[in-house]
């Protein structure tokens, strides 16, 4: 054989080789999409979420027919390779009216009545599971309330809603809608249930007093919540809340330890006050530079060091500080009322704020939150709470159905680039599939 024919010979069995490996690629994609949407499909259904919400928009709409399918297209949208619900009407064939038709199908207040419904539904059957298990295993299921706030980006003067407000995440005042979210981490991340939310008014502008403002909320909604839980039998410990320091006010701190017997854990600022109990007047700052503190290393974390003080400052009252010192990050502390709770279960219970940034970041990223185009303030209400709900649907899938096999990244990239191939009768998606034994090249 010629060496021009072995050359020509050598690079089709290199093409055919390519080709079949992208073929077996394409198949093995395909194939996890169809049990990524299954896995979601199932989530939905443990859940029970999607046939009680179908049914209460059907009735307000006066239609009689399945919405479980838009209704889910709504919640992620992302995974159809749209941005926008908009963008979902014109891949789906849709009315382009639906999507306001059925985010404004409910008030704002059956909006926000389904979400809190949904974390009782959630909590209450887990607590009933594990209340009268052994001290050990009530550890590994601590619930830690957590509560944040964050801008939604948007511009204009909807309804109302749309203010400015400092961004943390670009470290700026910019144009937007702020949240209020309050969840609860179950153990170290094994679960993150949203149990409320609230859209922050700007101050009116003119005559009048301003709004309620995100400490307000706190309180109402944790007064709320766990008001909810007592009614149905539970008898909960005392609640571990933290957050950031701009929730560190004393009125909210003594109003969770008195009323609810619990504690506000928030990182200190530079700027507090506080007298050590030999005398000394130090300044928050003084804990963040290096000094002659009485270190301990840490049980649970290799290489973080701590130190427990008791203090009291001018505007808590006694206080307990844990200043926190890890390798490679900057040093910071942390602050409660005087608690007899230990410095690494402060700790442990702090770490669980990142969750709070986790699901902020799914809803922003993943999820597309900030892309809404709805013309009412019911609308607005029920875009979020929907996304809200597919945050957490997504978190359950990943956790709990496919016991941390997949990502919410890998779900959300398989189901957006191959959502054509993918076959499920009850979210409608049957009409979507090309056929993937002909379109497989």
């Amino acid at each position: 054989m010629s060496p021009a024919k072995r050359y020509a010979k050598k690079h089709a069995k290199a093409r055919q080789r390519r080709r079949h490996t992208a073929h077996e690629r394409l198949r093995r994609d395909q194939a996890q999409a169809q049990r990524a949407l299954e896995a979601l499909e199932q989530a939905l259904h443990d859940l029970g979420l999607p046939d009680n919400l179908v049914k209460e928009i059907e009735g307000r709409l006066q239609r009689q027919q399945k919405l479980l399918g838009k209704i889910f297209g709504l919640m992620f949208p992302s995974l159809f390779g749209c941005r926008t619900p908009y963008e979902l009407t014109r891949v789906r064939g849709w009315d382009k009216n639906l999507p306001s038709q059925i985010l404004g199908a409910l008030p704002k207040r059956s909006w926000l009545k389904r979400l809190r419904r949904l974390g009782l539904e959630v909590l209450v059957p887990l607590w009933r599971h594990v209340q009268d298990k052994s001290p050990a295993t009530l550890s590994r299921w601590q619930w830690t309330w957590v509560v944040d706030d964050s801008v939604f980006k948007k511009y204009g003067q909807q309804f109302g809603l749309v203010g400015t407000w400092w961004s943390g995440q670009e470290k700026r005042v910019r144009p937007g809608i702020d949240g209020v979210l309050l969840l609860v981490v179950i153990g170290d991340g094994k679960l993150v249930v949203p149990v409320d939310f609230a859209i922050r008014r700007p101050d009116p502008k003119g005559p009048g007093g301003p709004c309620r403002d995100k400490l307000s909320w706190v309180q109402t909604m944790l007064d709320e919540r766990l008001a909810a839980l007592q009614r149905r039998g539970l008898e909960l410990p005392p609640p571990v809340v933290v957050a950031d320091s701009w929730f560190s006010d004393s009125k909210l701190m003594r109003r969770v330890r008195h009323q609810h017997e619990g504690t506000l854990l928030v990182e200190g600022k530079s700027s507090y006050v506080f007298v050590l109990p030999d005398g000394r007047r130090v300044k928050g700052h003084d804990f963040l530079e290096p000094s002659e503190w009485s270190w301990r290393d840490h049980p649970w974390e290799p290489h973080v060091r701590y130190a427990r003080l008791r203090a009291t400052s001018p505007t808590y009252g006694p206080v307990t500080v844990v200043i926190v010192d890890e390798p490679g990050e900057d040093r910071f502390y942390l602050m409660c009322l005087a608690t007899s709770m230990s410095a690494p279960q402060l700790i442990r219970r702090w770490r669980r704020r990142s969750w709070i940034e986790h699901c902020f970041r799914t809803l922003k990223h993943l999820l597309a939150t900030e892309a809404c185009q709805v013309q009412s303030e019911d609308g607005y209400y029920g875009h979020l709470v929907l996304r809200l709900m597919a945050c957490f649907i997504l978190f359950y899938t990943t956790r709990i159905v496919c016991k941390g096999r997949l990502t919410m990244e890998e779900i959300v990239f398989s189901l957006k680039h191959y959502w054509r191939f993918v076959d499920s009768e009850a979210l409608e998606l049957q009409g979507l599939s090309w056929g993937t034994e002909q379109n497989v090249a």
